[in-house]
């Protein structure tokens, strides 16, 4: 079986009308000085092409210290993806070498200035519609930061919902991964998104929707 896909969410404290507190008005440049440290890190452990057992939980303890950051591109990424990989406190090596391209990934974006953009880039339906399961039909592409492919069928599956490998004109949601490719329109996935695009100019109803937009609806 799958394992289960975590998505870290962290609301922080309210107040008595359940807004956020903001409780340092520094609090902003403190993050965004924190997350230079992380990719300065997250350069730093993928320089030797290779991701120990060690540097792992390095980057995890790091996470822990500064848990201001997880609500932030890539903090969040890792945070969510470390949390999936240490569920059963066992680090594989292919855990490792996943781990070790989702960092450079990360990295890469980072050079670009791409960040947290690279699936808003892509055509999804916008506003973002909200995500039935029960007799639903899926079609995924691309890759997903909050687990492999098969673990995020295995959430549809497990509400109702149905994945199909092609889509056609009975596909309701298309989503695409985050660490999709900008440059679709060259991609092995982007002929979905393609396919995809001709039947809503058909007139039939299906949605694209990003990977985040998905995950939220397994909370």
């Amino acid at each position: 079986m799958p394992r289960r896909i975590y998505v870290l969410r962290r609301p922080g404290k309210l107040d008595a009308q359940g807004q956020p507190i903001i409780s340092d008005w520094n609090a902003p440049r403190v993050a965004e000085r924190s997350i230079d440290e992380l990719l300065g890190i997250c350069k730093g452990l993928i320089a030797d092409q290779s991701l120990s057992e060690e540097e792992v939980y390095f980057l995890t303890n790091w996470l822990k210290t500064n848990e201001h950051t997880t609500n932030v591109w890539p903090a969040n990424v890792l945070a969510a993806r470390i949390a999936q990989i240490l569920d059963d406190k066992i680090l594989l090596a292919e855990e490792r070498e996943d781990l070790f391209t989702l960092l450079a990934d990360i990295v890469g974006q980072a050079k670009d200035g791409l960040g947290a953009q690279t699936s808003t880039a892509l055509p999804l339906t916008v506003p973002a519609p909200p995500v039935f399961f029960t007799n639903h039909r899926f079609v995924l592409t691309g890759r997903f930061v909050i687990g492999p492919r098969a673990n995020v069928s295995y959430e549809i599956q497990e509400r109702g919902g149905t994945i199909e490998d092609t889509v056609t004109g009975g596909t309701n949601f298309l989503v695409i991964g985050t660490l999709g490719s900008r440059d679709w329109m060259h991609s092995t996935h982007g002929r979905k998104i393609e396919k995809a695009l001709a039947i809503m100019e058909s007139g039939r109803p299906i949605a694209i929707i990003s990977e985040e937009h998905l995950a939220d609806h397994f909370l």
